[in-house]
């Protein structure tokens, strides 16, 4: 059964620590810009000490693993904000307290990149529903027309609508060393969803509802086959209700993206899907393969709808999407 965690609400604590990645020296005005900016919003908020950048990590792994298991067992705190993603979130996986984390109320986990590889599990195992959103270092970036803000996503109590924005910036990100307080995408390119129908058709018109499942390609492809990553199960759990499944590549080349999605097809990943989402990147083309056609050669033939574009990845704005 699928649980969600409570709406969040202004005088709520939300906890700040970084399972990947940490933060820089330089980024720390940033970061300090990005915890004023939920706190003017009524937010109370936990700074955690896993935040160095000594490293490709903010600690060692039962350091990291530890301070998220305490944020996510304290009552109190009912968000969990990392910095941003990173590399190898996955080594505190089967360090977290998961006996105690089953027993315990949700609490909403917020972010995208490598935080994906917390937030699946978190899903598939616990039935907690996560939300892959804008990351703490994006939160004080202002929605764009047609996307709801994450704490909006976190805060609501009914059903909420989202629609493609039709703007994107490849390059939309400003500069947080110079400009710490930076607030507004740069989005000087147009262009919106593309339906690649069963068959081969595009544009089509497409209806499907059902669970959202899904992340970065580059690191939940390496929980397929763990107790981490039983997409199949979830799929066999929901059948009833339809599964969509949200994939994004970060920065992979396309061969490499077509070998992990050929994987998770492989795995039985799609078997209940009824469509899949794909989203908006900057990641490479390879000499004979683009990051389109790296999606068709391995999913084309499920016989479902693809959506290409979606504003669910690395590509500012954001969609944030319930797991």
């Amino acid at each position: 059964m699928i649980r969600l965690p409570a709406p969040l609400r202004p005088g709520d604590r939300i906890g700040v620590t970084a399972p990947s990645s940490g933060v820089h020296g330089v980024l720390r005005p940033r970061l300090e810009v990005a915890v004023a900016w939920l706190q003017t919003r009524g937010y109370q908020v936990e700074v955690g000490e896993c935040l160095s950048h000594d490293g490709h990590v903010s600690a060692p792994a039962q350091q990291r693993a530890d301070e998220l298991n305490r944020m996510l067992l304290d009552p109190t705190i009912r968000a969990v904000v990392p910095p941003w993603g990173g590399e190898t979130g996955i080594d505190l996986l089967d360090l977290l307290d998961w006996d105690g984390l089953a027993r315990a109320e949700p609490t909403w986990v917020v972010g995208f990149s490598d935080t994906s590889t917390v937030l699946l599990p978190l899903t598939l195992r616990l039935g907690w529903a996560t939300l892959h959103g804008s990351n703490l270092m994006d939160t004080p970036y202002a929605a764009v027309a047609g996307l709801a803000h994450w704490t909006e996503v976190a805060a609501a109590t009914g059903p909420l609508t989202q629609r493609a924005s039709g703007v994107f910036g490849r390059n939309g990100y400003g500069d947080w060393e110079t400009d710490p307080g930076d607030d507004q995408y740069r989005l000087d390119e147009r262009g919106t969803w593309l339906v690649h129908a069963p068959g081969g058709a595009a544009e089509a018109p497409l209806a499907v509802t059902g669970r959202l499942i899904g992340g970065c390609i580059e690191t939940i492809a390496n929980l397929t086959g763990t107790p981490y990553g039983d997409v199949p199960g979830f799929g066999r759990e929901y059948a009833a209700d339809g599964l969509i499944l949200y994939l994004e590549a970060s920065d992979d080349p396309a061969l490499e993206i077509c070998r992990n999605l050929h994987g998770l097809r492989l795995a039985g990943w799609f078997e209940h899907a009824g469509a899949v989402l794909i989203g908006r990147t900057n990641a490479p083309d390879s000499e004979t393969l683009s990051q389109r056609d790296a999606v068709l050669d391995a999913l084309g033939g499920l016989g479902v709808p693809i959506v290409f574009d979606v504003e669910c990845g690395h590509v500012p704005p954001y969609l944030p999407l319930v797991n």
